[in-house]
């Protein structure tokens, strides 16, 4: 059976391939090398499948080629697109750098004005009051002189009174009419006193209604002046309130706590008394009160941003190559948590704290490498992981500013990064929401 196969498989190559000798001859001698059919389809395939792999390998090479060329146009596309956006990046950071800039100085503007207008205020209200007084003094006189008057009046009817019903005979009593000359300079002297007392309240009438115009101006400039503070305080107190909430600060306990560490009191900002008498205080009095409780809750607002992570723990060029919140994870393909934001830059680019605090960390830490943790009031924990040099010690004291270290790769790091956590209370919230604050106000 496998002899009629072999045969009939024999058969048919020899229709392909026929047998072929190759003779080979020397001078002396002649041979010959059969080539059976098997041999030459062995050899056929052997040469077929070196010249497919010649011509795969060729088109490989070619499409790698063509491939590589668009790949690095594709890069180089990528890389100038980068780079604009870096740029553009770059440009809009120094204009809100800028802006920052000149909202903080409208802000100390602002305050300065507050001030003036503040002294201004105390100058009038006390101004005010003294004329308040020089009223109720004057019209003290006024009736004073009215009853005089009055008097003076009724001394003249009861002398008119005597000399009609006297007559003649009092009139002739005595020779050198002692009594006529007495009444004539009674009567004399008490219309001078009447004269003078209508031109006293004449007078009087007229510096009261002079008073009465010049406290309706006072009025007018003073509640201007309230206006204008009113409104100062709005735009500067609502902004730094917005910038606490939008961070997820609790505005009253915070401000209580700052109260606490400066209840120091006296000074500009004491609470206004015009009175020791225990009277209702005036509408404008109450006014001013709450202006001043404004004024003392913007002080407090101040001093606890100073005291937060309103800042940028990076001062150089940079970007941002990670946000807070979860990622995927490279290696393990599922999703983790990122408890901060990601600074990439230069190696060794300096890094500064972003508020003044206590330091409670500085060494090495699984995963963060090169970490520092700074301890803030209010709660609140920042961390700079991944630094190539630490520059500060444990229970080191640090002001917002200060350079703490320098950025590096170390730890669990794909590249040269710094990673910036925030926590309060211990639990991680977007750095971000205070970074953007700190650039809207500041």
């Amino acid at each position: 059976m496998r002899t009629k196969l072999a045969i009939k498989v024999n058969t048919i190559l020899e229709s392909f391939f026929p047998e072929r000798r190759v003779f080979l001859k020397s001078d002396t001698d002649t041979r010959f090398i059969r080539l059976r059919p098997g041999t030459q389809l062995v050899a056929f395939a052997g040469s077929a499948a070196l010249v497919a792999w010649a011509i795969i390998a060729t088109a490989v090479i070619l499409m790698d080629s063509i491939g590589s060329g668009n790949f690095r146009e594709q890069a180089k596309r990528d890389q100038r697109t980068y780079q604009a956006r870096l740029n553009d990046l770059s440009s809009q950071r120094d204009r809100r750098a800028e802006e920052a800039l000149a909202a903080q100085e409208r802000f100390n503007a602002a305050l300065a004005q507050i001030s003036v207008m503040q002294s201004d205020l105390l100058a009038s209200e006390t101004r005010r009051r003294e004329l308040e007084t020089g009223i109720d003094v004057i019209q003290a006189t006024l009736r004073d002189t009215m009853h005089d008057r009055e008097a003076a009046r009724t001394q003249l009817a009861e002398l008119e009174g005597s000399i009609e019903e006297g007559g003649a005979g009092v009139i002739q009593t005595a020779a050198n009419n002692t009594p006529i000359d007495f009444l004539a300079s009674a009567l004399e002297r008490t219309a001078k006193e009447r004269d003078q007392v209508i031109i006293d309240s004449q007078d009087a009438l007229l510096k009261a209604d002079e008073m009465e115009q010049k406290i309706a101006l006072m009025q007018d400039r003073n509640d201007a002046i309230f206006r204008q503070l009113e409104e100062a305080m709005t735009v500067s107190v609502a902004p730094l309130d917005k910038m606490f909430r939008d961070a997820g600060m609790p505005t009253d306990r915070i401000l209580e706590t700052v109260r606490r560490g400066y209840s120091g009191q006296g000074g500009p900002l004491t609470p206004l008394s015009f009175t020791s008498r225990g009277e209702e205080l005036s509408g404008d009095t109450l006014r001013a009160n709450r202006l001043l409780n404004q004024m003392d809750r913007l002080n407090l607002y101040r001093i606890a941003a100073e005291k937060a992570p309103f800042a940028n723990p990076v001062k150089a060029n940079f970007r941002f190559t990670s946000r807070f919140g979860y990622r995927r994870d490279p290696k393990t393909g599922g999703r983790r948590m990122h408890s901060g934001v990601d600074f990439a830059a230069g190696l060794g680019t300096p890094l500064y704290s972003t508020a003044d605090g206590v330091v409670i960390h500085a060494g090495w830490q699984s995963g963060y490498g090169r970490l520092v943790k700074i301890q803030h009031e209010f709660g609140i924990e920042t961390r700079y992981a991944h630094m190539s040099r630490i520059r500060v010690k444990v229970g080191q004291r640090v002001s917002r500013g200060q350079r703490i270290g320098d950025m590096g790769a170390s730890g669990r790091v794909t590249g040269v990064h710094l990673h910036y956590e925030v926590r309060v209370g211990g639990k991680a919230v977007n750095p971000m929401i205070y970074i953007k604050a700190a650039n809207d106000v500041f």
